[in-house]
Order: C-alpha cells, then sequence, then structure tokens
C-alpha cells in the first residue's frame, strides 16, 4: 500500500476507530468518473474532498486565510458563490486553494485529500446528494486510493454541515 494511503488508514483508526479498507488503483482516478469507473460504482458515490480558500474574515474570526472544504458527489460541482453564501462572505473572497496551502495545513496533496484526518481543524461543508446513497467512495491520501463508507459515517467524522453548495453536474 502506498504510504500516504497507509498512513490516512492509521490515522482513520487512531483518531476513530475505523477499520478503512483502502483500494489503491495504479493506473489513478484522477477524475471522479475515474474513479466510478475503477470501482463499479455510480459517478455520484465520488465523494470528491475540495479545499477553498477563504479571503475573508469567517465566524467572527480575524483570519483572512481561513480554508474550507466541500465534500461533493462527483456528479456535481461546487458552486463558489453559494459556498460564499455559507460562509458569508463575498464570492469573490472564495477560491480554489493553492496546491502548497492545501498539503502545508490540510497535510494531503490534491487529488488524495480526504474527507477527514486533516493535520488542522477545517470547516467541512458535505453535498446533500451524497445522502442519497448507502456507500459512498472518497480518497484515502493520494489520487489513486480510496475507501467506502457511509455517507452518514462520513458526515459525523468529517464534522461536516450538510450544505447546498452544489452546482448540477453534467
Amino acid at each position: 500500500m502506498h504510504p500516504r494511503a497507509q498512513a490516512f488508514a492509521e490515522r482513520a483508526a487512531d483518531a476513530y476507530g475505523l477499520d478503512v479498507t483502502v483500494r489503491e488503483f495504479p493506473e489513478g482516478t484522477k477524475t471522479a468518473a475515474d474513479a466510478a469507473d475503477a470501482i463499479g460504482c455510480e459517478v455520484g458515490q465520488i465523494a470528491s474532498s475540495l479545499v477553498f480558500a477563504v479571503d475573508a474574515a469567517v465566524d467572527g474570526t480575524d483570519d483572512t486565510e481561513t480554508l474550507v472544504v466541500a465534500v461533493t458527489s462527483g456528479a456535481n460541482r461546487v458552486s463558489e458563490d453559494a459556498l460564499a453564501a455559507e460562509l458569508g462572505v463575498a464570492p469573490e473572497d472564495v477560491s480554489m486553494a493553492d496546491p502548497e496551502l492545501i498539503r502545508e495545513r490540510v497535510g494531503w496533496a490534491i487529488g488524495g485529500v480526504p474527507p477527514f484526518c486533516h493535520d488542522a481543524e477545517i470547516r467541512t461543508f458535505v453535498d446533500p446528494t451524497l445522502l442519497d446513497y448507502e456507500t459512498v467512495w472518497a480518497a484515502a491520501g493520494t489520487p489513486s486510493a480510496v475507501f467506502a463508507l457511509t455517507p452518514e459515517s462520513l458526515r459525523e467524522h468529517a464534522s461536516a454541515t450538510v450544505a447546498d453548495v452544489i452546482t448540477g453536474g453534467d
């Protein structure tokens, strides 16, 4: 198993008592469609963790470099305008986070960000359409590693707020 996927599985066990079974795909799963094809599930079952930078004070803090995670169904895309509205900031204050900042503050590289087990407490939102599935699949520390869990387990372990911060997919 890739060392980053192993690190995720160990963190999930230590922090939450989860016995994560990681599935790896050497060819990679760079898109939700790739992941769904490799796993043999619907695209909507792919739980993509995307990290956004918020260039404004959020929740009454003075921190102007806040990161938030939006875990969306692979069938949907995040609406930065809807995310900004949920956070109570202007749309221009929300953008995709820089990959180096993600690695530094979240602890994972883009494409492999799991929905929880981050290096810092990060406010997390979950796409309500993920709740329609019995099982969803999320990144397990690398772009080629995934694990299965229930949407409720994802929401609970990520301490996520269910929020409609998406725009319809294709």
